[in-house]
């Protein structure tokens, strides 16, 4: 179920950064309408505006920070790498653990 949901959310992402990057709405003079159609798209919008990523010009016309995605981005990419060693780690424990019990 989680990863449905990430995969949705990331979805959503997606198809956000490809509507500024195919009206190249990447500079404040380039600013463009969005209407997310979806709420999943409307929460994720939000969320990229309130990190900075999508920026508004005028009321209504928004663009796309490309410098702030790339800095998200990284950040979640961080974050999952460090998880993914945890869990390494964690396995690693528990088998040298299991062989120590034996």
């Amino acid at each position: 179920m989680a990863t449905a949901a990430a995969a949705a959310n990331a979805k959503a992402r997606r198809d956000i950064q490809h509507h500024f990057f195919s009206n190249d709405a990447v500079r404040p003079d380039h600013a463009v309408a969005f209407d997310p159609p979806s709420r999943l798209q409307r929460r994720q919008f939000e969320r990229m505006r309130s990190v900075g990523i999508v920026r508004e010009n005028k009321q209504g016309l928004y663009w796309m920070d490309v410098v702030a995605y790339d800095i998200d981005l990284r950040r979640r990419f961080k974050r999952v790498r460090i998880v993914l060693l945890a869990l390494v780690l964690l396995l690693l424990a528990g088998l040298s653990f299991s062989l120590f019990v034996r």
